[in-house]
């Protein structure tokens, strides 16, 4: 059965490793859904999260083909264990000064910020799970959307694991 996982890579923090993992995907045929990079709690190490589509054996064969590259340190399906996973959206609108209001009842409601406000436009922040990133897009987008940037997913599991 084809789901989603959200997979956690442990690598050392060199120049070119981003490349190799995406490569690896890309050679295999696996698609990235997204991905995102940051420093770990150790140092001289970073950690990836990586949402894609497959069923198990899919799975491990990522997770085989990633352990043979050398600056790998752990490959880890965070998608078999409960997780918390989060995205952040920019969201620039269309916003004419009548419209705001109506616009402000959205981002109340998905308890998202107004962070930037033009003269004919507002910049939303809205942080949450994919759905509802989806959600907004899909409820501002009647008003126009002009520029839509997403981080991708970041996510661990939640607990002492």
């Amino acid at each position: 059965m084809i789901k989603s996982h959200s997979i956690s890579v442990l690598v050392n923090d060199q120049p070119g490793v981003l490349q190799r993992v995406s490569g690896l995907f890309g050679r295999r045929g696996f698609n990235i859904e997204s991905i995102t990079v940051g420093q770990s709690e150790e140092k001289g190490l970073s950690r990836m999260v990586i949402v894609t589509q497959g069923d198990d054996k899919t799975l491990e064969q990522i997770e085989k083909q990633l352990y043979k590259l050398i600056d790998v340190i752990k490959v880890v399906d965070l998608s078999a264990k409960p997780m918390v996973a989060r995205e952040l959206a920019l969201i620039k609108v269309k916003a004419e000064p009548t419209e705001r209001p109506e616009i402000m009842g959205l981002v109340e409601t998905f308890r998202a910020a107004v962070v930037d406000i033009g003269t004919h436009s507002l910049m939303v922040q809205v942080v949450g799970d994919t759905e509802k990133i989806d959600a907004m897009i899909e409820l501002l987008s009647p008003y126009g959307i002009k520029e839509l940037a997403r981080t991708g997913v970041t996510a661990m599991t939640r607990g002492n694991a």
